[in-house]
């Protein structure tokens, strides 16, 4: 299990990159909208097939990273599905992923699922689009995805073989794949076995075991390499396989199946930079929000400075600000970019990213701490905020950083429903909301702080 780190201005205790990098891998399953669990269980089927084959430690090191972040630029293609598709992202991305391997099957999921409950005019319109540009924009997306993920990779500190395996994922053994269009034995074997694990997890979750042995024999030598899919019916005869993929204690297992490299310690900067990594992830959800947790974190670092907060303090600060919204990749870009107002239905939905910002930090033994501060910035001193309604006395002075930062942030960048505001303006809206849903020192050294930076 994680070490959990401790509250306070106090020394960090290190974790194990393949403990840490498996716990944030959930926030690339809500992403995708996947059952909780899917890179995990996505890195045991294809671990497994890596021994299999008898790679190196040093090779299993890499194909282990090379599973659990398959999904790492997944965030940075929602909004275009959204706007293209006229459908909700999270449902339009998992269904996809069931859908069959013939034309035929692909554009009936299309068709049916674009501009649903539009008018007839506004469907013909999306479909024509598609229709017309239909190449051009999986050749975009899927190369905007496979490009984020292989960048956010080597910014990890990953090794080349990682990032090509992450960027190739979606290419195809008889070449009709993207975004290179590689064939056969030209696709890198980490991403061979990336795209069957990933097959492998979603039918098992979709329909069971039976029909995750068929969908792989289907797929093999159109999308799959023979080789891996003869491989994988191998496997699939063994019992533990199966007891594994279907264990409650599935992330522990996956630990102790990892390579020595991949036990190795995480210290303080590595953290940072993990954190910021993942910030990334949340910030290319939207275009609205390019930067956001960038300069947020930075905003809470400055003002909790002032507010003299400990420098090893700050930087557990900055952490926890970064990370803020890394629950919104589990709301549908078709409302996080609405550029009208949220009915209440939305909005219930839009309330629940604190809630997910809380259960994937809450995963992450060492950062468990600053989870339930990150998950409150919604929080109102007068006890009307959300989640969980919190009390003036129940807010931190962490959170209520946070919550001032963010709130400033948001109003001075671009929304779908307005323009940035300036920062008098924004300051004006924020000082109506002192003692009611922000901290009255805390603004005064926003205040301050705005002042000295311009």
């Amino acid at each position: 299990m994680f070490h959990r780190a401790i509250t306070g201005p106090t020394k960090f205790t290190s974790v194990s990159l393949a403990e840490l990098v498996g716990a944030f891998s959930y926030a690339l399953d809500i992403t995708e909208g996947q059952p909780p669990g899917h890179c995990v269980r996505a890195c045991w089927i294809g671990s497994h097939i890596g021994r299999a084959l008898g790679l190196s430690s040093a090779e299993r090191h890499d194909l282990y990273y090379t599973l659990l972040l398959k999904d790492l630029g997944c965030s940075s293609n929602a909004a275009r599905i959204c706007e293209l598709y006229e459908a909700d992202d999270l449902a339009f991305k998992k269904g996809f992923k069931t859908v069959g391997t013939s034309l035929a099957a692909t554009l009936h999921f299309v068709f049916a699922k674009t501009a649903r409950g539009s008018s007839f005019g506004q469907r013909a319109t999306a479909v024509g689009n598609i229709l017309k540009n239909g190449v051009a924009i999986a050749d975009e997306m899927i190369h905007s995805r496979c490009t984020r993920g292989a960048d956010i990779a080597r910014t990890l500190r990953f090794s080349s073989a990682v990032c090509d395996g992450i960027y190739h994922l979606d290419e195809h053994w008889d070449g009709s794949g993207r975004p290179g269009h590689l064939r056969g034995d030209a696709i890198p074997l980490f991403s061979r076995i990336a795209l069957l694990a990933q097959v492998a997890d979603v039918f098992h979750t979709h329909a069971g075991r039976d029909a995750t042995i068929e969908e792989v024999r289907r797929r093999s030598g159109t999308w799959l390499d023979p080789t891996l899919a003869d491989l994988f019916a191998r496997l699939a005869e063994n019992e533990d396989l199966w007891r594994g993929l279907e264990s409650k204690f599935l992330d522990a297992r996956l630990v102790a199946l990892a390579p020595a490299e991949a036990s190795e310690p995480v210290d303080d900067d590595y953290l940072d930079s993990i954190a910021a990594a993942f910030g990334q992830v949340v910030d290319a959800k939207s275009p609205f929000t390019a930067g956001h947790s960038t300069r947020v974190a930075e905003f809470a670092m400055g003002i909790g400075g002032k507010m003299g907060v400990p420098q090893a303090r700050t930087r557990w600060l900055r952490r926890a600000a970064l990370l803020h919204d890394i629950g919104k990749l589990g709301v549908s870009n078709k409302i996080l970019d609405k550029p009208g107002k949220l009915d209440e239905t939305e909005w219930e939905v839009m309330r629940t990213h604190a809630s997910h910002t809380q259960e994937i930090l809450g995963r992450v033994g060492v950062l468990a701490d600053l989870a339930p501060v990150a998950a409150a910035h919604h929080e109102r001193l007068d006890g009307s905020g959300y989640p969980l309604g919190l009390q003036k006395h129940q807010i931190g002075r962490e959170t209520r950083i946070i919550t001032i930062c963010d709130f400033y942030d948001a109003l001075t960048a671009d929304r779908p429903y307005r323009s940035a505001m300036p920062s008098k303006e924004a300051l004006s809206i924020i000082e109506g909301e002192v003692g009611r849903g922000v901290d009255g020192d805390c603004f005064e050294v926003l205040r301050t702080h705005v002042a000295s930076s311009q």
